[in-house]
């Protein structure tokens, strides 16, 4: 292969990556963006809730109040299924247990905590652990 066809190459195998590479950096800043516009604040997603339906003064306070008691009875379910849910993953940590070697049990335990620290301290279906 001569220089010129060895350089031509070379230039396009370049804009290749510069391309792959612009592309990956315009990924990971959206990325970035929508973490941080999705971070706010509950009062802050509530205003922005408000503005995108255009709830008017009386609607904004029934929305927030609906919302309130929504929130407050999902908690009191939380608390009183709490124990329950705790009895069926202790039997099913149980049965598992009785399946799994010991090595295995081990691995299982390390994967389910590394799940769990990953979603922040929360359950394994995304239920927050915390009354």
């Amino acid at each position: 292969m001569n220089n010129i066809s060895r350089n031509k190459w070379q230039v396009r195998v370049a804009a290749a990556i510069i391309f792959v590479l612009g592309f990956t950096a315009g990924i990971l800043a959206l990325n970035v963006y929508r973490g941080l516009a999705h971070r706010g604040e509950p009062r802050d997603r509530f205003e922005q809730l408000s503005q995108r339906l255009d709830l008017n003064a009386d609607q904004k306070t029934k929305v927030q109040q609906i919302f309130s008691d929504t929130r407050e009875q999902l908690r009191a379910l939380h608390r009183e299924s709490e124990p329950r849910v705790n009895d069926i993953r202790k039997q099913a940590d149980d049965r598992l247990q009785q399946v799994l070697t010991p090595d295995q049990w081990q691995k299982f335990q390390k994967l389910r905590s590394e799940v769990h620290d990953r979603r922040g301290g929360r359950g394994p279906r995304g239920d927050d652990d915390r009354p």
